[in-house]
C-alpha cells in the first residue's frame, strides 16, 4: 500500500508575533501622544471595578462642570438682581443709511419695549425682564469717530449696525481698523431694516456682509437680520447672557460711563455706576479730551425708582470714599527745571534785593487803552493774509528744523542785516491775533505761490524717493565747512559696541521728565498696593464722583467716559511704542511728522521719531538704535515721544488728521515697549566721495571735503565702501580737500567711498488732543479734531 505524499509542517512560512515589551520609548511616546494611559476595565478581577471606574469619570465631569459655573456666576454677578448694573452696549453704525435709534427700537421690539425716549447720541436704559438683567445702550451717530472709540472702551458689548443697500465707506472701515487695533469686547453685527430688499436677495446680502466683518472680527459666526423677529430676539439673547469678553489692556482699572453731569464752582459731578475694578479716591481721574483731574469725594447715588411717574430716590446719598491727603496722587506730571543751577555767575546783594545801578525810576501805569500792539517781523510787501501762514516757532525748534532741511541738501539762509531792511513791522491786535489762531479765511493764491507749494511737496515726494534708494547719503555743503555743519556729529567704531554716555548733551525737556530706575518693579509694586488698599468703592455701586478744577465746558460732554488712574501714571517721561504701518495707508509718514497716538483711555497730539527695532527687544550694548527718518511698510518700528506713562501691554493707534468732516487716517498701530529714557537713538549722516584714482588698496578720494582742514578734522574716522571694504585717511592732498585713503583689500573704481558720522535726536514735547464741545474751533492746543461738531 502507498501512502499519500504530503508537505511537511516545518515548509510552512510563521512570522513571529510582536512583542510590545520590546517596543522602544520613542514608539510608545507616539503612540501615546500625550495621553494618559488608563488601566483596562479587564485588569480588575469584579465587575465592581468596572462601575467604580465610570463613576469616577462622571465624579471629575461633574466637578469641572461646576467649577465652570461658579467662575461664570461670579463674573455675572455684577448683573445679576434687580438693582445689579446694566449691561453697557454700544451701537455703531458703519454706513451713513443706519440710524442707532432704529437698531435700539428694532431690539427692543421683541420685549414690546417702545424705543421712543432713545436718543441718536446718547445712553437710554431699559429692563429685560425676560432674560433677568438690565441693558444700557450707548448710541453713536453715524459720523462720529473719536466718540466711537470712548464709548467701545467701557462697553460690554458693540453692536454694528450694517446696511444691506450701501457698503461701508471709508469712514467705517478706518473705524473698524482702529477698533480692531484698540481692542474690541463682544460683537453683535445686525443688518438694519430695509423694506426695498426683497426676501430672495436677503441671503446673499447676508453672507457677504458676514465675510466682510469676520475680516475685522473673525470670532462672528452670524449676522443678525433685524427684518426677521426670530433674529431680533436671539441678537437680544446674545447681549443679555453669558459673560462679556474681558479687553486686556482695562485690567487692574475701574471706569464709569456717566449717566448724568453737573458742573458747580469748577466741580463736576458725574453719576454713574463703577465698572471693572475698586475705585480709590486717592487716585486720579482721566477725562478723554479734556486731562487728569482730581477726586473731591465719591458719594453713593440710589437707583431712582418712578412712583407716580416721579422718580424718588429710596435712600440719602452718604459719602463712601474722600482722599486721604496723605497718599492721594498730585497733578504735577512734570519737573520745573531751574535754569540756574548750572549758573556759574552768583548775583549781588543789590540785585538779591531788587536795586541796582541800572535801577529807572518807578513808571506809572499805562493809559487805559494805550497799550501797545503786539508787532511781528514781516517781508516788506506781504499782505497780512500771507503773513499768517507765517509760524512762531521757538528757537529750538527753528534750529532742528533748519538742521534738518541742511541735512536733505536744501540751503538754509539765515537773514543779514540787508534781508532785515527789508522787513516791516505789521502791528497785530489781541482779539484778530486770537482769532487768526483758530481759522484763516481762504483766498486764491497767486500763480507763483501756487507752483512754489506744488514743487515743495513734489520736492517731498522725490525725497522719499532718494532717501529709499540711497538711505542716510546726503551732499557735503561747499560753501559751508564740513566741521562746522556737522560739528553736533561724531564717528563710531561699531554701532552696537562703541560706548555713549546716555546723560551728556541732554536737552531741556530732558529735565522735565520723570525717570524709573526699575519700571516693572515699580509696576508689580503699584498693582500689589492697589489690590490691599483700604477705603475703596467695589464696582457694581452707583456713585456721584465730585472732580475738582474742572472746565465748565467737560459738563457739556454726552454720556461720558471717566476712567482712574493707576500711581504715577500721571507722571510724563520718555514712551516708546513698536508700531507697524497700516497696509492701506500710502501718505509718507516722517519723523516729527503731526499725528495723534491714542494709548490706554489718552489722546495725545505728538511729533514722535523713529527707530529700528532690535531684534528679541533687546537694548544691545550701549542701547543705541539707529534712526529712521521714515517710517515704512513691512517692518516694526520704535516710535518715541513725551507723553504719561502707562502700565501693561497697552495697544496704540497713530492717526492722521485731515479736514474736520472726515475721519482721520490710521497710520499705523502697535503696542507699548517701556519708558527707557536711557535709549539713545543715533541719527546717522554719510558723506560720500569719488575714488579718483585707485591702485590696488590705496585710493585718492575726491568730493567728501572741499578744503584741507575738513580733511584733518576728520581724519580719525573710519571709512568703508560700498562693496564692504574697510579703511582710513592716510593724508590730505591739495587745496581741494582730496585726500588720500588705505583700504583693508583692493576696492574697484566704481565703488563709492562712505564716512558715516552719527548724532543723537530727541522726539518733541507732546500736547493733550482737545475738543471744544459745541463748536468748530478747537482749543488751545492748535489741534484740528476732525469730529468738533459731533457733540
Amino acid at each position: 500500500m502507498v501512502e499519500a505524499h504530503h508537505h511537511r509542517a516545518t515548509l510552512k512560512q510563521k512570522n513571529k508575533s510582536f512583542k510590545s515589551k520590546h517596543a522602544t520609548k520613542g514608539s510608545l511616546k507616539d503612540a501615546a501622544k500625550g495621553r494618559i494611559a488608563r488601566q483596562s476595565p479587564k485588569a480588575f478581577p469584579t465587575s465592581n471595578a468596572v462601575a467604580q471606574s465610570r463613576l469616577n469619570r462622571r465624579n471629575n465631569a461633574k466637578q469641572a462642570q461646576l467649577v465652570k459655573r461658579n467662575a461664570l456666576v461670579s463674573a455675572t454677578r455684577i448683573f445679576s438682581g434687580v438693582d445689579g448694573a446694566p449691561r453697557i452696549v454700544t451701537v455703531v453704525p458703519l454706513t451713513s443709511d443706519v440710524s442707532p435709534k432704529t437698531v435700539v427700537a428694532s431690539l427692543t421690539e421683541s420685549l414690546n419695549i417702545d424705543a421712543g425716549e432713545c436718543p441718536e447720541n446718547g445712553i437710554w436704559k431699559i429692563r429685560a425682564d425676560r432674560f433677568k438683567t438690565s441693558i444700557q445702550f450707548r448710541t453713536v451717530p453715524y459720523g462720529s469717530f473719536y466718540t466711537a472709540l470712548d464709548a467701545c472702551k467701557v462697553a460690554d458689548y458693540v453692536v454694528f449696525g450694517l446696511s444691506g443697500a450701501i457698503e461701508v465707506d471709508a469712514w467705517g472701515d478706518t473705524l473698524l481698523r482702529t477698533l480692531q487695533a484698540q481692542g474690541l469686547p463682544d460683537v453683535v453685527s445686525v443688518v438694519s431694516i430695509d423694506p426695498s430688499i426683497d426676501a430672495k436677495s436677503r441671503p446673499g446680502i447676508l453672507k457677504s456682509l458676514l465675510s466682510f466683518i469676520q475680516y475685522f472680527v473673525p470670532t462672528q459666526t452670524r449676522v443678525f437680520d433685524l427684518q426677521a423677529s426670530s433674529e431680533r430676539l436671539n441678537a437680544l439673547r446674545a447681549l443679555s447672557e453669558g459673560k462679556p469678553e474681558d479687553v486686556r489692556w482695562k485690567e487692574g482699572r475701574s471706569w464709569l460711563l456717566g449717566e448724568s453731569t453737573k458742573w458747580e464752582d469748577s466741580i463736576l459731578k458725574v453719576t454713574g455706576i463703577i465698572r471693572g475694578s475698586p475705585l480709590s479716591a486717592n487716585r486720579l481721574i482721566h477725562i478723554p479730551d479734556f486731562g487728569d483731574y482730581q477726586i473731591s469725594k465719591i458719594v453713593s447715588a440710589a437707583i431712582p425708582r418712578h412712583r407716580h411717574n416721579v422718580a424718588v430716590m429710596d435712600v440719602e446719598p452718604v459719602i463712601l470714599a474722600e482722599p486721604d491727603s496723605s497718599t492721594a496722587d498730585s497733578l504735577i506730571s512734570s519737573n520745573d527745571p531751574d535754569d540756574l543751577t548750572n549758573e556759574q555767575t552768583w548775583p549781588t546783594e543789590e540785585e538779591m534785593d531788587g536795586v541796582s545801578d541800572n535801577t529807572q525810576a518807578d513808571i506809572p501805569d499805562a493809559v487805559e487803552g494805550t497799550t501797545p500792539k503786539a508787532v511781528r517781523r514781516i517781508p516788506r510787501g506781504m499782505s497780512e493774509y500771507q503773513a499768517a501762514w507765517i509760524l512762531d516757532d521757538d528757537e529750538e525748534d527753528d534750529g532742528e528744523d533748519k538742521e534738518d532741511k541742511e541735512d536733505e541738501g536744501v540751503r538754509v539762509n539765515a537773514m543779514g542785516e540787508d534781508e532785515d531792511e527789508e522787513m516791516q513791522d505789521l502791528p497785530m491786535d489781541d482779539v484778530q491775533t486770537e482769532l487768526d489762531r483758530r481759522e484763516v479765511h481762504f483766498q486764491d493764491l497767486d500763480v507763483e505761490e501756487e507752483e512754489e507749494q506744488l514743487d515743495k511737496w513734489r520736492r517731498r515726494r522725490r525725497e522719499d524717493d532718494d532717501d529709499l534708494s540711497f538711505p542716510d547719503e546726503i551732499d557735503t555743503p561747499q560753501d559751508t565747512p564740513a566741521r562746522t555743519r556737522f560739528q553736533r556729529y561724531r564717528g563710531m567704531r561699531s554701532f552696537r559696541t562703541s560706548p555713549w554716555d546716555p546723560f551728556e548733551n541732554l536737552p531741556r525737556d530732558y529735565a522735565r521728565i520723570f525717570q524709573f530706575e526699575d519700571f516693572r518693579r515699580t509696576e508689580r509694586g503699584v498693582r500689589r498696593r492697589a489690590e490691599l488698599e483700604l477705603g475703596v468703592v467695589e464696582p457694581g455701586v452707583r456713585v456721584t464722583i465730585h472732580l475738582k478744577d474742572v472746565s465748565q465746558e467737560a459738563a457739556a460732554i454726552i454720556a461720558p467716559t471717566l476712567f482712574s488712574l493707576l500711581q504715577h501714571e500721571h507722571k510724563v517721561t520718555t514712551l516708546n511704542f513698536t508700531v507697524q504701518r497700516n497696509t492701506e495707508y500710502d501718505g509718507s509718514v516722517r519723523s516729527k511728522d503731526r499725528l495723534v497716538l491714542c494709548y490706554g483711555p489718552r489722546r495725545l497730539v505728538v511729533n514722535p521719531i523713529y527707530s529700528q527695532h532690535t531684534r528679541g527687544g533687546g537694548k544691545g550694548t550701549n542701547n543705541v538704535h539707529k534712526f529712521e527718518k521714515y517710517l515704512r511698510h513691512t517692518s516694526t518700528y520704535v516710535a518715541t515721544t513725551y507723553g504719561p506713562v502707562i502700565y501693561g501691554r497697552q495697544p496704540c493707534v497713530l492717526l492722521r488728521e485731515t479736514h474736520k468732516q472726515q475721519a482721520p487716517q490710521l497710520v499705523a498701530m502697535g503696542t507699548f515697549l517701556n519708558p527707557d529714557t536711557t535709549r539713545i537713538i543715533a541719527k546717522r549722516v554719510i558723506l560720500a566721495g569719488h575714488p579718483f584714482k585707485v591702485h590696488k588698496k590705496t585710493a585718492t578720494v575726491r568730493y567728501m571735503f572741499f578744503n584741507p582742514d575738513d580733511v584733518h578734522y576728520f581724519k580719525p574716522i573710519q571709512l568703508h565702501t560700498k562693496h564692504g571694504r574697510i579703511g582710513h585717511i592716510q593724508e590730505s592732498l591739495g587745496t581741494h580737500g582730496y585726500f588720500k585713503a588705505h583700504f583693508d583689500g583692493p576696492i574697484n573704481q566704481m565703488d563709492t567711498v562712505c564716512m558715516s558720522l552719527y548724532k543723537r535726536v530727541f522726539p518733541k514735547w507732546s500736547h493733550l488732543w482737545t475738543r471744544t464741545v459745541g463748536t468748530s474751533s478747537t482749543a488751545a492746543s492748535n489741534t484740528l479734531p476732525s469730529d468738533a461738531m459731533e457733540e
